[in-house]
């Protein structure tokens, strides 16, 4: 029964969920990480860029961003130093459109995209052969990342051996209904003037492909999912990607252990997004779930170096055993 009692709290001059949030974001320096970019080709006849960190160990973490994110995201760089400083290489994935390059191929990437993450993860078990690859997912990667495992089930890469979700909206539509409440319109504006842009300029290189009239005039993810991702990607609707791309449905069939840490006061999640029963009937699926922390906050607590969501990533990922 991997329900986790959580002991972590947030500074008191940090309340709230939206300074939780928010705090990291403006505020966080993280010191820049020397990558090594690798630009693989996936089977659809596009790219993506791979950025590495390796200290030639044998044992690989690869980490997924969140939505608008890439691989110098403040909580990527976090994760890289945290890892990489307890014996772990790292491979960040920048998905498609996030690395500095619009892709080739008409789609982009989404939350429940993940052929991709079994390409890269393809690759790296055959061409670095390392002996252990876990995958950590920040927000929308976390939520790929888990619905991905539960896809796999038992024909999941041997190597990989353990995953840690953060702050994920593991059930799409009601995070996205709560992501358009006033309350949430600086996020809103922020996701929807960069992924609005992108748009703007995939239509212009492949007319047609979807209606553009109300693009800037957006205001929620049901708009812009349902005008876009949906199309896109082959859903019938806003509703029907939500639900086929959320990854609670999957949590069930995951095989190997699974740490999903969220705080009860993110401004994106919904009491649907906190997978309790899951967690119940599971020997691999834990979830520890604190009152604090924001959406990927976690200011680290009193005392400590490591923001929260990193020293329990790693905690999680060096102790834990199938």
């Amino acid at each position: 029964m991997p329900l986790i009692e959580s002991q972590y709290k947030s500074p008191w001059w940090l309340p709230g969920g939206h300074a939780q949030t928010l705090f990291p974001r403006l505020f966080r320096r993280v010191p820049s990480v020397s990558y090594q970019r690798e630009r693989i080709t996936t089977p659809d006849d596009d790219f993506l860029d791979l950025d590495w960190s390796r200290i030639g160990g044998n044992r690989l973490a690869i980490l997924l961003h969140g939505l608008e994110g890439c691989s110098r995201s403040h909580y990527i760089l976090g994760l890289v130093h945290a890892l990489t400083n307890t014996g772990w290489d790292t491979l960040s994935l920048n998905f498609r459109g996030c690395g500095g390059e619009m892709n080739r191929q008409a789609r982009f990437y989404h939350s429940g995209e993940t052929t991709d993450i079994h390409t890269v993860v393809e690759h790296a078990a055959k061409q670095f052969g390392v002996d252990e690859i876990a995958l950590v997912g920040i927000s929308l990667g976390g939520n790929a990342a888990m619905k991905y495992l539960g896809e796999q089930g038992s024909h999941l890469n041997l190597r990989v051996r353990k995953a840690v979700a953060i702050s994920i909206p593991c059930d799409l539509a009601s995070s996205s209904r709560k992501l358009a409440a006033v309350s949430n319109r600086v996020y809103m504006k922020y996701f929807l003037s960069t992924l609005t842009k992108k748009a703007r300029a995939k239509a212009e290189r492949f007319p047609g492909l979807f209606e553009t009239d109300r693009l800037e005039s957006m205001t929620s993810f049901a708009e812009f999912d349902e005008q876009i991702t949906a199309p896109l990607h082959g859903f019938d609707s806003a509703e029907d990607y939500w639900t086929k791309s959320s990854s609670r449905p999957f949590i069930p069939k995951i095989t190997i252990p699974t740490l999903m840490l969220a705080a009860r006061n993110d401004p994106f999640l919904t009491p649907e997004c906190f997978p309790e029963k899951e967690a119940r009937e599971s020997n691999l699926f834990h979830l520890e779930s604190p009152q604090n922390g924001g959406h990927a906050g976690f200011f680290p607590p009193t005392g400590k170096r490591l923001y929260w969501s990193e020293s329990q990533t790693v905690k999680f990922l060096d102790e834990t055993n199938l």
